[in-house]
């Protein structure tokens, strides 16, 4: 198990090798973003009167009796969330509670680096298909209700970070008004790992005005690609093994600005053949089907400086997204780490100078798959800390 989420961890670390060069000087005749097969559970559809309800609140709910934790009950909320232009949407997500209360509630956001709907973890926890299902475990053992969203929403925009933070976000308000859960105002705690680790990131620094009601106690992320667009630029137009998982964050940014990113007017016609092969695609596909590919291969240069463009991708990047978070935050980064350490450290930097208390660890001589276990033990009792009450540690300078 160890052996396959450092694996999948370590082909994380690519998302952005083809995300920033996706613009070009002549349009092609296709039909604009490709969005994923449609979700066949009527389960996970809006209802028609969305509009009535307020972010967070929950629109259907369902017991899920078959699960994989003897003793807990789950079940799985449709809420009402926001996308990023300030939409409403309806997203799903899983609510585990290890038998009677009170219970303190985690929200973890596992590393879903896909784009079809089949992969979300709703679908993934029960299909054998989450590869971080071990985690929770962790989460479940010290008593804890653990939520957790498919923050990549209801078109797997895979890539829209801030998106995944307001869906998480919105899904901890869901877990705490659904009544048969008895959670109220249960104190919260959040908790992400590389793709996780953003969408965390980003519900962290929304709170203070996305949802500031909320109870959050502390936070903890690790191995965070801070700006996935500078990891393009290093990546550079050359072969590389984890090409997929870049193309595949152009491909859900599309879906998610589709104004802003027109890969028809981008794509070479290998790129639009790459476009319609992934489409549907959970991660192992999406990293075999573009492995050894290039930039210049998939897309013609263009127009990539366009500032619609460069907005979006800016809009996304903890680095430069203006937000602080206002709670406790625990850090962790492999040394060797793949996703850049410097980009971390001078983000958490900025953070401690606005006066959050953050505790950043380096893990020495680790990369980004070996260095998610010794955090992620550090993770679970610096949180078990926050619920207790105790003084936050901080090694800001």
């Amino acid at each position: 198990m160890r052996q396959l989420i450092r694996s999948m961890l370590v082909r994380s670390c690519g998302i952005a090798a083809a995300a920033i060069a996706v613009m070009a000087t002549a349009p092609a005749a296709h039909a604009g973003a490709v969005y994923p097969i449609a979700e066949p559970d009527g389960f996970y559809y809006a209802p028609g009167n969305l509009g009535d309800s307020a972010p967070g609140d929950v629109l259907r709910s369902r017991l899920m009796p078959a699960n994989p934790w003897p003793g807990a009950t789950v079940w799985q909320l449709l809420f009402h969330s926001t996308n990023s232009s300030g939409g409403p949407i309806a997203a799903v997500t899983t609510l585990i509670v290890p038998g009677p209360g009170p219970h303190p509630l985690v929200s973890y956001q596992p590393f879903v680096n896909s784009l079809g709907m089949q992969c979300a973890p709703s679908h993934a926890l029960f299909d054998g298909g989450l590869k971080e299902s071990g985690a929770l475990e962790l989460l479940l053992a010290r008593g804890w209700a653990v939520a957790v969203p498919d923050h990549l929403g209801p078109t797997s925009a895979y890539g829209a970070a801030r998106l995944g933070g307001q869906i998480t976000l919105d899904g901890i308000r869901a877990a705490e008004r659904f009544a048969p859960a008895g959670l109220g105002n249960s104190p919260v705690g959040m908790v992400g790992y590389s793709g996780g680790a953003m969408a965390t990131g980003f519900a962290a620094a929304l709170a203070p005005t996305y949802a500031p009601e909320l109870p959050i106690v502390g936070f903890a992320d690790g191995g965070v690609p801070v700006n996935p667009g500078k990891i393009a630029i290093d990546v550079g137009d050359v072969p590389h093994p984890l090409f997929g998982l870049g193309f595949a964050v152009a491909v859900g940014m599309e879906r998610e600005y589709p104004d802003a990113l027109p890969l028809d007017n981008a794509l070479t016609p290998a790129g639009f053949a790459m476009r319609d092969r992934i489409a549907n695609s959970c991660v192992d596909d999406i990293i075999s089907a573009g492995a050894g590919h290039t930039i210049g291969e998939m897309f013609h240069r263009g127009i990539e400086n366009d500032p619609t463009l460069i907005g979006a991708f800016h809009d996304n990047a903890l680095e430069i997204y203006p937000g602080v978070p206002r709670v406790p935050m625990y850090e962790w980064h492999g040394g060797n780490d793949q996703v850049p350490l410097d980009l971390a450290l001078n983000t958490a930097g900025r953070y401690c100078a606005a006066g959050t208390p953050v505790q950043f660890d380096i893990i020495p001589g680790a990369d980004h798959g070996t260095a998610i276990f010794p955090g992620a033990v550090k993770a679970v009792s610096y949180l078990s800390d926050r619920f207790a009450g105790v003084p936050p540690p901080s090694n800001c300078h």
